[in-house]
């Protein structure tokens, strides 16, 4: 499975992002191979307003069946679920400690949204 992990910078030692539409990358990982990309998110960054949205598309285009990320907003988590895309949210720490929670099947999955849009 695909997993996007929001993270601060484009190294697999980054910490996740808190945010995720205006999260600065996305670490695709998939963790039957173990092969990774970072996707940048600076169209949804710079945008006035439907950075949630945008970067929902982002991640789902790259055909993740997971986001992991610190905070996900109502249309934003709306977006990624229709797609089926499961969401963790509350996720702290670097990458590696969240792919190992992840597999370790220690993360619940989000029932709502955990901000408000526009957070």
């Amino acid at each position: 499975m695909k997993i996007a992990i929001t993270a601060k910078s484009t190294d697999k030692s980054s910490e996740v992002d808190p945010r995720f539409g205006r999260a600065v990358n996305f670490f695709i990982y998939d963790t039957e191979t173990n092969e990774f990309a970072f996707v940048n998110n600076s169209q949804s960054l710079d945008s006035a307003s439907g950075a949630g949205i945008q970067a929902a598309k982002t991640v789902i285009d790259q055909g993740v069946g997971a986001l992991l990320t610190g905070h996900c907003g109502p249309k934003a988590f709306k977006a990624l679920t229709a797609a089926e895309v499961d969401i963790y949210v509350n996720i702290t720490g670097t990458i590696k400690e969240a792919i190992e929670l992840f597999e370790q099947g220690k993360l619940e999955k989000a029932d709502n949204a955990d901000v408000e849009g526009h957070w």
